[in-house]
């Protein structure tokens, strides 16, 4: 079979990896693709939002499944152009992935089914917004209710903190309309978790859970980013956490989505927060999470496309989910001044000692090919240099010994990825 991939990050280049593990895929497109997706994928020069450049090109190659890693075309209506004319695609349609593309709605849905979250109220008035904050306990969170690369999230110790903040998400317009509305949300503690899961509409099935490090710099200090780092799988994760889940949070999502006639079939990753009171749900995305995914799949025993075409056809309880009994740790090599200013077009070299059979994987976020056909640094987030152990800490020295491996000038990444692993001590 034909499939096609749309997006451009490291999180498609491990989807890609892992779809060319399959032996029922014949060929591999990835619309728009990176140089590193190129190594198992044919590139193919359409943006992810080009909807009816993407439809035009499945249908005219016969593109048996189209799998959408990106959570834009999700919100804004991907899928449902592609079921439209017929063709088969992997995501939620456009009612559902509302369940990533607004915070208001997530949040009003979590207290409407009882799904435990941090408590919370909704303004679209920066003054009301304010007069809300002057009497609130802190700190406290702000949260644009769109879209916002993973950046919306500002942390406020305090209210002049929360008063600026305000002006930067509804006044200033930091992240566009994503600030329109906005959500104020009481500040939790804890250990944060990513658990990723299928979904066919009724079934879920969770993934091998996950740690993402958002912050830019060690001791995680610096702004907020796309994820610098993730390991999988989280020792905090225990069996119990799981039962509270499985009893509290996932079906329950799943079946509060069906009740509000968005049925949900994809992927719902669940970002939570294991506070001192149960676990609550910080966030909902509606498609795999970068970088967790490039250390949760190369974990999965299970062929990929079976388990997207389980999903689509509301079989996904007939599927057995499988997981090595091993680590991954992820380490993200970034342009020195990300996520603010820096400088692309750098060559990158020492790709060519990642061997996935040995257990290092190279997965691209950002780079192309210049002009002289050579692989060169084109985005904050460069490259994830991934690699499995027998347990975390293996893992975390085997991706930190290959961080070596690969040079570019303006090379910069955190030295801390995983530091909760010493904290757990396993």
């Amino acid at each position: 079979m034909k499939v096609l991939v749309v997006g451009s990050g490291g999180r498609e280049h491990a989807i890609c990896w892992k779809i060319s593990q399959s032996e029922k895929v014949d060929k591999i497109y990835c619309a728009p693709g990176n140089a590193g997706i190129a190594q198992v994928a044919e590139c193919v020069d359409i943006k992810a939002m080009e909807f009816d450049k993407l439809v035009a090109f499945a249908k005219e190659n016969s593109i048996d499944l189209t799998v959408i890693g990106m959570d834009d075309p999700l919100v804004g209506g991907v899928v449902d152009a592609f079921e439209a004319e017929g063709l088969r695609v992997f995501g939620p349609r456009k009612n559902a992935a509302i369940l990533e593309g607004s915070k208001a709605f997530s949040k009003d849905l979590m207290k409407k089914y009882n799904i435990p979250t941090a408590a919370y109220e909704t303004f679209t008035s920066a003054e009301d917004a304010k007069a809300y904050l002057e009497t609130s306990n802190y700190p406290i969170v702000l949260k644009a209710d769109g879209l916002a690369l993973g950046k919306g999230v500002l942390i406020c110790m305090n209210k002049d903190e929360a008063m600026a903040g305000v002006n930067e998400l509804m006044l200033d317009k930091k992240f566009g309309s994503a600030g329109n509305t906005i959500v104020v949300e009481e500040f939790m503690t804890g250990r944060e978790v990513s658990v990723l899961s299928f979904v066919d509409g009724k079934t879920i099935k969770i993934m091998t859970s996950a740690q993402d490090h958002k912050r830019a710099k060690d001791g995680d200090q610096g702004l907020n980013t796309g994820g610098m780092g993730t390991f999988s799988p989280s020792p905090f994760y225990t069996e119990e956490v799981d039962e509270f889940c499985k009893k509290y949070v996932y079906q329950a999502t799943v079946d509060a989505m069906k009740a509000e006639g968005r049925e949900f079939k994809g992927i719902i990753f669940f970002g939570l927060m294991l506070t001192p009171n149960g676990p609550r749900v910080l966030e909902y995305n509606a498609r795999f999470g970068d970088p967790e995914t490039q250390v949760v799949l190369p974990r999965m025993k299970n062929d990929i496309v079976e388990v997207f075409e389980a999903c689509i056809d509301g079989t996904l309880d007939k599927i057995d989910l499988e997981f090595e009994d091993n680590a991954c740790v992820c380490v993200v090599l970034a342009s020195d001044g990300y996520p603010l200013d820096y400088k692309k077009g750098f060559e990158i070299t020492g790709m060519e000692k990642f061997d996935a059979n040995d257990g290092y994987y190279l997965f691209h976020a950002g780079s192309k090919f210049n002009e002289e056909g050579k692989i060169v640094t084109n985005g904050g987030r460069v490259l994830g240099v991934t690699a499995i152990g027998n347990n975390l800490k293996e893992a975390r020295a085997n991706a930190y010994e290959a961080t070596a491996w690969v040079n570019f000038d303006n090379k910069y990444m955190r030295s801390d990825i995983g530091k909760a692993i010493d904290e757990a001590k396993v």
